[in-house]
């Protein structure tokens, strides 16, 4: 991809944006919000990298997660106020703002997508997973994570499609994460649950 006059490999692009995946996870696991940080980090390429290849869909989601990621900071940052006990606010207003934007993108997405192309719905639902799954992160919802895994199955079978060999190998690893963080988070719920 020439990005400014440079030739970009699709191979750097694809591979900078693991390295920021990988490392959102491991904050993703303690609920951290540093998470929010390395996962919008590795928008860019990726959005990069599914333009040059025509993947519009995918192109899209990049968009969503900026907004999703953006929004699940702030939220993030108000469920701890309010578990501080210092402020309250609107929780149907902030989590239904999110979920209007992301579906308008993903509906601008889906209408420029050619459907005659059958690995086009291979992309249509990895992304429509890819929403609900982190609908559920935002949240904070242990049942994130399996679909985050089902994500993941589909996502590799494209990516290996698509020749993205950093991607594909990147859902095999995301795939074992997203075990132990629902291991993680179940453990939590079920804390929450004794405490109450």
């Amino acid at each position: 991809m020439n990005l400014f006059g440079l030739n970009v490999p699709p191979l750097l692009l694809d591979l900078s944006g693991g390295v920021c995946v990988l490392v959102s996870l491991y904050f993703l696991w303690s609920k951290r919000a540093v998470y929010w940080h390395w996962s919008n980090l590795s928008l860019l390429p990726y959005f990069l990298l599914f333009l040059s290849g025509g993947q519009w869909m995918l192109a899209g989601l990049q968009v969503t997660y900026l907004l999703f990621g953006i929004h699940g900071l702030y939220l993030w940052h108000l469920e701890a106020r309010r578990a501080q006990g210092e402020i309250r606010f609107n929780e149907p207003l902030w989590y239904g703002v999110t979920w209007v934007a992301s579906l308008l993108i993903f509906a601008y997405t889906v209408a420029v997508t050619d459907f005659g192309a059958a690995w086009n719905w291979v992309q249509f639902a990895a992304v429509t997973l890819s929403l609900v799954a982190n609908f559920g992160t935002t949240r904070r919802w242990a049942w994130s994570w399996p679909v985050w895994i089902a994500v993941n199955a589909v996502q590799a079978v494209f990516f290996w499609h698509a020749g993205y060999w950093v991607l594909f190998a990147l859902q095999f690893v995301l795939a074992a994460m997203s075990v132990y963080g629902w291991r993680e988070w179940r453990r939590d719920e079920a804390r929450e649950v004794a405490v109450a």
